[in-house]
């Protein structure tokens, strides 16, 4: 054997590495594994759901998915709150209103019938039809849902504090908006969406958007007062 053929014997393989995908892809990567696992968790529901049949949907990989997701629950919660976040994009949220009564009412509205659309509200009810075999599970959305919407209504009051602020006018604590914002959340949203969630039509409940906002602003507006 003469010397360039032992060269070409040892010369080491190149080995093709899949690795992640660049950058910009990333974000499109995740975008069709959560459109996917909505699509599935929607049809088959969450114990029949599989991650075969999602990466199958999606186009991706199992290795892919779990990279993200780590289990069926974390991919579920991440839907569950890519959802919800499509649900209270705001381009400018001070632009609701003069006074914070009329912020309050725009927010309230708005946010109600994003929330009371037939996907979201079948992400719910999936979420408490497997409430008594994944506990953990349903209090883990239930949670994050909440702080989600919370942070955004903490952030809408702050923004008409500083405004206030500003105006010489009396404002509350920073300290106390987060728990205002909690109250605000349970006067508007949890009513409706528990009418939703026992099957009352969504046509109709979306007719009681207006005076039912109107009733509990003026309700939580007595009480914020106090913080004021």
């Amino acid at each position: 054997m003469n010397e360039v053929q032992v060269k070409e014997r040892v010369r080491p393989r190149v080995v093709a590495r899949c690795g992640r995908p660049p950058r910009e892809l990333a974000g499109e990567v995740e975008k069709r594994i959560l459109e996917a696992a909505q699509k599935i968790f929607l049809t088959q529901g969450f114990e029949g759901a599989s991650i075969e049949e999602i990466a199958l949907e999606a186009k991706a990989g199992k290795p892919t998915i779990y990279a993200r997701h780590p289990s069926k629950e974390a991919l579920f919660t991440a839907v569950v709150l890519r959802d919800i976040a499509e649900r209270l994009q705001f381009e400018n949220i001070e632009a609701m209103g003069a006074t914070l009564e009329e912020r309050l009412r725009f927010f309230g509205e708005e946010i109600l019938r994003r929330g009371l659309r037939v996907e979201t509200v079948a992400l719910f009810r999936t979420v408490i039809a497997e409430a008594r075999r994944f506990p953990a599970l349903a209090s883990n959305v239930g949670q994050a849902a909440r702080a989600q919407i919370v942070e955004l209504v903490t952030r809408l009051f702050k923004s008409f504090a500083e405004w206030e602020k500003a105006s010489g006018r009396s404002t509350a604590a920073a300290e106390c908006l987060p728990e205002a914002a909690r109250l605000f959340c349970d006067l508007i949203f949890l009513p409706m969406i528990l009418r939703a969630l026992l099957g009352e039509p969504l046509e109709t409940l979306r007719e009681e958007i207006p005076g039912h906002v109107a009733n509990r602003v003026a309700i939580f507006q007595s009480a914020y007062s106090r913080w004021a």
